[in-house]
């Protein structure tokens, strides 16, 4: 008699912006089995309407972020054994704090314009035709950059944060992470503007420090370390007559 093969109960949230619900699945285990496993499993034999986000499936992109058992994750990198504990109950739903599309595909429309907002591009002082400028790797300010370079844009941390749940005009952390690394980059001219954008409504202040960007980043940054950074920052200019 063949062995019958171990399930687990799957509840999948089903829906768009006029609202959904939690569709359940038995869905197989299998070793070494993610996340995204799960979720493309039930899209190809279970329902192929299900809608979801993905690219690299290596943890390069970030696009397959979305809420497990309550916890925004990589589903690329999250192995079923580590998410359920456990037990044998997995619940699958959109990134929190952005509008959904359909299923668990969500908007990143505000995400990106708070970006925007925080004034999170490089303002050149410099031509390509200027040579570069030498750039000390263990000076304070570089050194300050280089540890907030990594973010992808996953939203993992945006999810996470209680601020923005309670507050949406706030920026976020990665908005305001990807400011303090411009800031404290020495070839960038825009750092009056820049402190004055995260300074003003929805900005650097509105952080309460619960860190759980911090704690769920999978890149390990510490947006809550950039964002106290930006506090210091703004602080002094608005001192000197600045802001």
């Amino acid at each position: 008699m063949q062995k019958q093969q171990a399930t687990m109960q799957v509840a999948v949230w089903r829906g768009d912006v006029s609202g959904g619900a939690l569709e359940e699945f038995q869905v197989p285990r299998y070793q070494s089995q993610t996340i995204l496993d799960v979720v493309t499993w039930i899209q190809r034999h279970a329902d192929a309407s299900l809608t979801y986000r993905f690219a690299c499936r290596v943890g390069m992109c970030g696009s397959c972020a979305m809420m497990v058992n309550g916890i925004p994750r990589w589903t690329c990198r999250t192995h079923v054994d580590k998410a359920l504990a456990g037990g044998n109950e997995l619940r699958i739903e959109p990134l929190r704090n952005l509008p959904v599309i359909k299923d668990l595909a969500t908007d990143m429309t505000q995400f990106f314009d708070k970006w925007t907002r925080a004034e999170g591009r490089h303002y050149p002082t410099a031509s390509r035709a200027d040579p570069m400028p030498p750039i000390d790797p263990a000076d304070k300010r570089r050194v300050a950059a280089s540890d907030g370079i990594e973010c992808i844009n996953c939203a993992v941390c945006y999810a996470a944060c209680d601020v923005v749940e309670k507050n949406p005009d706030y920026l976020g952390p990665a908005a305001l992470n990807r400011a303090w690394t411009l800031v404290n980059d020495e070839r960038d001219g825009g750092r009056k503007v820049r402190l004055k954008a995260i300074s003003s409504s929805g900005g650097c202040h509105n952080c309460h420090s619960h860190q759980s960007c911090m704690q769920h980043c999978p890149n390990e940054l510490n947006p809550t370390l950039s964002i106290a950074g930006l506090k210091r920052a703004t602080a002094v200019a608005a001192l000197k007559g600045e802001l």
